[in-house]
């Protein structure tokens, strides 16, 4: 008997079609379509498999068959968790749907595919009802490329990549491993990603270096997220033909703010400056606050290829050790960095406030300014304290301008504050480096009064230009624009932080959801507390993201209606996008063309919003490569830590100022059996009734530091120390 292989498919169907909400093995199905010969076998498996990648048929769990419906059939993105399991957001209703890691087939992380949804939701915990569905196809891979460890395998090389969630490991022949040698961290260009059981192929195209040394490992993680290290050659000699003089005619047509003083206030090793600031007494006893942006449009023109560059980038990458810049360093660093005594193109809200922070008018125009001083955010911070000593005597009437802005930046803050404006004071971590670029210390940055004075009149200058043109309602049609939006949080999410916090006594109401006013309150109440950071974490986590998008739904963490980001075209490619449409819509913007500006922003906004987020993953994998190798020096050395993360294989704590995290594995607990007790967040001795939870403060030990991994293990210190004693480490 021999068939073609589509005549095979349309048997199998038809059969399946006949047996609806049935699931059959292949072997039982050819068997009953009389396939049972093994050289029948072979062929009718072929076409069980093709009528698998077309998404035609359902592949449930032990290898069993069933017939697909369309009206099951969901199209979206997936993003795999480190545990194995993934969601996927559907693309025509937004829906999350849950995928077991035996539903997954050969998709990987940032795929887009089409999954089979089951008809009725499938709990999986308490209070989840998500439906859970299994990948039937990848329509569009998320990488071509992996990064990992090359390792010697039985049959040639396989590469064991960094990003768990990509796959395993990646079989390498022999004749495709381009010199590496065992240990090496690679790159490799994967060629094919296998069916079924069978795992992906691919060939190394670039050899980074020795595992575990740091500078393979920060090459890795760039690689990893795809980050493009160098720009083109034709991209550079694009930035170097600008010419560096503004012509007269262009300084006429602006506002020339030359003559009035406005100045920069940075980190100290900063060489981008996007923003300035001035300040002066108006009349009727009004304050004139001007923020002046570095205006990158005038360089950067809509689709030139410095612009097609900047978009595909998305926004600049910050390192430990350096940045990945959006632009290129002549217009990043020279022409659109507004330094100190030249001459700089600019876009400026100049907003017109009462001392008690009311906004009285304002005004948005194109200007030409010229930075009378560079200042550090120390500089600043030790004016507002009193002391100008190290200033120069040149900068002594900037003193009182500095103080002023300090005040005014004391009101604004009490007033969105009191708007209901949610303030998270996450920590951050700098590093200083030796001679040959490794950490020798990590410090944990202190947010100044200074940083909080610049925060705060960008965050009024993002919002006057959001509401500029939201609430522009006299015209016949709104005004297509890119607003800067945060949900509100999940109230799921919400009740799991409710009852958290509960646990340190403390409340959060979350009947129906949450205010940001009482989110607000509770995150001042912790404040200087021991759970603070904890606190702040988990809180965090249970929030939405902040996105980029053409629909505007509020930002729910500032409590604000509308909102955008304005104020850093240097390196946020939105803000560029803004400028643009202020620009347009100022000279006057037809209704015409409005309709085509509407139609491109989404794909804007969807590639700036997955740009950033990888730029934050990125971002932290190199902090923790950072780390890593930091405590590598440090191995048995003890350090006061905070317990930041529960799990049923251990705790994950958090050493004190070095906010460096690692796992203190169930193992390596002492001379007890520790089990997870999920509504106390606590692991929980059997034996001795030892507990340790959530915000806890812990003395460890650094045990052991894979940097392959980007993993620090911790020992207790006090169960060392207490062996064999009767004292526990704290009973609750």
């Amino acid at each position: 008997m021999t068939e073609s292989t589509e005549a095979i498919q349309e048997e199998i169907l038809l059969f399946l079609e006949k047996n609806p909400g049935r699931r059959f093995k292949s072997k039982e199905m050819a068997r009953r379509l009389g396939y049972r010969s093994d050289k029948q076998y072979e062929v009718f498996r072929q076409a069980l498999r093709g009528l698998q990648d077309s998404g035609k048929l359902h592949r449930a769990r032990g290898k069993e068959f069933s017939q697909v419906r369309t009206q099951d059939i969901l199209k979206g993105k997936l993003h795999l968790s480190r545990q194995g399991y993934g969601f996927v957001t559907a693309d025509d209703s937004g829906e999350e749907i849950f995928v077991p890691a035996p539903g997954l087939g050969n998709a990987t992380d940032g795929d887009t595919v089409e999954i089979s949804v089951s008809s009725t939701p499938k709990r999986r915990k308490d209070e989840d009802t998500r439906r859970e569905g299994q990948v039937v196809r990848v329509i569009t891979r998320s990488r071509s490329s992996v990064v990992g460890v090359l390792e010697k395998s039985r049959l040639g090389f396989v590469v064991i990549p960094d990003d768990k969630r990509v796959a395993p490991r990646v079989a390498i022949s022999a004749r495709h491993v381009m010199g590496a040698k065992e240990r090496d961290k690679v790159l490799v260009e994967i060629d094919s990603w296998g069916k079924e059981t069978l795992e992906p192929e691919g060939r190394v195209v670039e050899v980074l270096g020795k595992s575990g040394e740091l500078s393979a490992e920060i090459l890795s993680v760039a690689r990893e997220f795809r980050l493009p290290l160098a720009f083109p050659r034709e991209v550079l000699a694009a930035a170097e033909s600008l010419p560096a003089e503004i012509p007269a005619a262009e300084l006429r047509r602006r506002v020339d703010f030359r003559s009035r003083v406005c100045f920069t206030i940075d980190p100290e090793d900063a060489k981008d400056f996007d923003d300035a600031v001035s300040l002066e007494p108006i009349e009727g006893g009004l304050l004139r606050l001007g923020v002046h942006i570095a205006d990158v449009s005038y360089y950067v023109r809509e689709n030139d290829i410095l612009d097609r560059e900047a978009l595909q980038r998305g926004t600049s990458v910050y390192f430990p050790n350096g940045v990945i810049p959006m632009l290129p360093e002549r217009l990043s660093t020279n022409l659109c960095s507004l330094r100190q005594d030249e001459d700089r193109p600019a876009y400026s809200v100049f907003i017109n406030l009462t001392t008690a922070g009311v906004v009285k008018g304002y005004e948005i125009a194109e200007s030409v300014i010229r930075s009378a001083r560079r200042f550090t955010y120390e500089e600043v911070q030790s004016v507002i304290e009193g002391d100008s000593t190290g200033l120069r005597k040149s900068d002594s009437a900037l003193v009182p301008v500095i103080r002023s802005m300090f005040e005014l930046s004391k009101v604004l803050t009490r007033k969105r504050m009191k708007e209901g404006s949610i303030d998270f004071d996450s920590a951050e971590a700098k590093f200083q480096f030796d001679e040959k670029g490794k950490p020798t210390a990590i410090i944990k940055k202190v947010r100044h009064d200074s940083n909080r004075l610049v925060e705060e009149f960008m965050l009024l200058a993002n919002q006057m230009v959001a509401k500029h043109i939201g609430l522009a309602r006299k015209e016949e049609h709104a005004k297509p624009f890119v607003y800067r939006v945060h949900d509100s949080p999940d109230p799921d999410r919400i009740r799991e932080l409710s009852n958290f916090v509960q646990k340190f006594g403390f409340k959060l109401p979350a009947d129906g959801g949450v205010s940001s006013k009482a989110l607000q309150k509770l995150l001042q109440e912790i404040k200087g507390s021991d759970v603070e950071n904890v606190i702040n974490e988990v809180a965090l986590r249970s929030m939405a993201k902040a996105i980029y998008s053409e629909r505007n739904i509020g930002h729910y963490g500032l409590a604000f209606d509308y909102y955008t980001h304005f104020t850093s075209p240097i390196r946020r490619y939105p803000d560029l996008v803004v400028h643009r449409l202020l620009k347009r819509y100022a000279a006057g913007m037809a209704l015409q063309e409005r309709e085509q500006v509407r139609k491109t922003l989404p794909a804007i906004a969807k590639q700036a919003s997955e740009t950033e987020r990888l730029a934050l993953e990125a971002e932290r994998a190199a902090v923790k490569v950072m780390q890593v190798e930091y405590m590598k020096r440090h191995l048995g050395d003890e350090f006061q830590a905070v317990v930041s993360g529960v799990t049923h294989f251990g705790m994950f704590v958090e050493v004190n100022d070095l906010l460096v995290e690692g796992l203190v594995h169930v193992r390596d607990m002492g001379g007890d059996y520790f089990v997870y007790d999920e509504k106390k967040y606590a692991l929980v001795g059997r034996r001795t009734g030892r507990q340790y939870r959530l915000g806890d403060t812990v003395s460890v030990k650094v045990v052991k530091v894979n940097p392959e991994g980007r993993q620090i293990d911790f020992s207790l210190v006090e169960l060392e120390e207490k062996s064999g004693s009767t004292r526990r480490a704290h009973r609750r």
